[in-house]
């Protein structure tokens, strides 16, 4: 069986596509199937999240694209950017992961969620789409290798250890 274990940045030739939701995607220890119909399994650093377009090889040298798969989710759209940005400020005070796009935010599909984004009046849509949620600040934004769908990169690296300053903090 084919084993896919490294992400790398660029290959001449892609022996095969992998299609997966982002729940799987970010996982470590997979089993999945090819477009082909290939088994494979994924065995990864912990922590790695394979992103649309990202590009991983396997254990006998041929590489495999990973697709990002359409799954149901919500299309969050408001008609001020204030009140986008509440929505996105109520969403990650409860630690949802949302993928920010140009004037929109995508979310997993939660009613209850839902119900409080609505509440905030937005308009929420059902849509299969695919899911690309930002990896938080601490993760170094994702590279999407050149996507279109995907054309920045938002969250430069935080370093672990970055003084933060508070308002107490004596003018030294």
């Amino acid at each position: 069986m084919l084993t896919l274990h490294t992400k790398i940045e660029k290959a001449e030739h892609i022996a095969g596509e992998l299609v997966l939701p982002y729940e799987l995607r970010e996982k470590s220890r997979l089993r999945a199937t090819l477009v082909n119909g290939e088994d494979v399994a994924v065995f990864t650093v912990r922590g790695t999240v394979m992103r649309h377009g990202d590009l991983m090889l396997g254990n006998d040298g041929r590489v495999i694209k990973i697709l990002a798969a359409t799954e149901p989710t919500y299309k969050v759209e408001c008609e001020t950017t204030f009140d986008l940005l509440r929505c996105a400020f109520h969403l990650g005070n409860r630690h949802t992961q949302a993928q920010v796009g140009e004037g929109f935010l995508r979310i997993r599909k939660d009613t209850v969620l839902k119900e409080m984004l609505q509440g905030l009046g937005a308009s929420v849509t059902e849509e299969l789409a695919s899911f690309e949620p930002e990896s938080g600040a601490y993760g170094g934004g994702h590279h999407h290798g050149g996507d279109d769908m995907h054309p920045h990169n938002p969250l430069a690296p935080i370093p672990l250890r970055q003084r933060i300053h508070r308002p107490s903090d004596s003018k030294d």
